[in-house]
């Protein structure tokens, strides 16, 4: 199925075009068709612990994250299908960890529980990944970036490679008993979202043209890879399994892709943006919501919004 891009106007590429270089990603959706089992998962695997829940009628919605910081949200939705892993959807969610030895304690953790499916390990050169599926079938990476300074580049632009990464060693080398003592501490949280989509191009118009982030990578077969601020991808976009789908019905996984902006002004720049490609959108005041071209549900939100807004989202 075939989607047309946004058409960009001197309006929209005038309106503040660059997402703000401090803007960041916010704790995900997932709807998910057994919310205690996932709830567990999280906890147990990935050291999260629920934060608050919300039930409205058979909809019971609960965000998990750590040290008070929100990193998932689950919304129970035992009616919806699996999702076909051919559709437009999520390829992972990444959980970001401020160093290698609290990495390295949830990946020993993750990979003790036996509802966790080892999917591999990579040196990206800018970061050290590890990738695991949960039990429904959402792809989770965790990783840990090295300090910029040493991202590898080529021709002005940050080279993200893929290289071979041992896990055992990569354990051996990093995992110690303080790590594990303290693993649930402050300092993780969401990275990036790696999403699948049906065509490169009007991603790159939706997400680059229109939400304003900047190209970092786009030579890797089937990908781009975008950013705000500099960073090596704030979202990832692939063809990979989905190449030439269409719009999403309504299914189990991905619900939200939530992202945070630091004041209104960049909502009021990304409204006209909106409105100049002819896009429908809702304006709540300290969020903007807009469906992109595969109708998954995007959210940019002000700081300092509570677990109690994440909820309500």
């Amino acid at each position: 199925m075939s989607i047309t891009p946004p058409t960009p106007t001197a309006a929209l590429r005038d309106a503040g075009r660059v997402i703000n270089a401090h803007t960041s990603m916010d704790a995900p959706t997932l709807r998910v068709g057994d919310l205690d089992s996932m709830s567990s998962y999280y906890s147990r695997a990935f050291a999260m612990e629920p934060l608050e829940e919300v039930a409205r009628g058979r909809e019971v919605r609960r965000v998990l994250g750590r040290a008070g910081t929100p990193m998932v949200r689950l919304v129970a939705s035992p009616d919806l299908p699996v999702p076909d892993p051919r559709h437009a959807g999520l390829f992972h969610t990444a959980f970001l960890f401020p160093d290698a030895p609290s990495l390295a304690a949830t990946v020993h953790r993750a990979a003790l529980d036996p509802r966790s499916r080892f999917v591999g390990s990579s040196d990206h050169g800018v970061s050290e990944a590890f990738y695991f599926t949960d039990p429904e079938g959402n792809g989770v990476e965790l990783y840990t970036d090295r300090e910029r300074a040493q991202w590898p580049r080529r021709g002005g632009r940050i080279e993200m490679t893929t290289g071979w990464l041992d896990p055992n060693a990569y354990l051996r080398e990093h995992l110690t008993q303080d790590a594990l003592d303290s693993v649930g501490s402050p300092g993780a949280r969401v990275g990036h979202l790696h999403l699948q989509v049906g065509d490169l191009a009007p991603a790159e118009a939706f997400y680059v043209d229109i939400l304003g982030f900047e190209v970092t990578q786009r030579d890797y077969p089937g990908a781009l890879f975008v950013s705000a601020g500099g960073y090596h991808h704030h979202l990832a976009m692939n063809t990979w399994n989905s190449r030439g789908a269409g719009p999403r019905a309504a299914s189990l996984g991905l619900g939200d892709v939530a992202i945070t902006v630091p004041g209104r002004e960049d909502l009021d720049a990304l409204g006209i943006r909106l409105r100049a490609a002819h896009l429908p959108f809702e304006d709540h005041g300290t969020s903007i919501v807009v469906l992109d071209p595969w109708h998954t549900r995007v959210t940019l939100s002000l700081p300092g919004r509570g677990v109690e807004e994440v909820l309500a989202r």
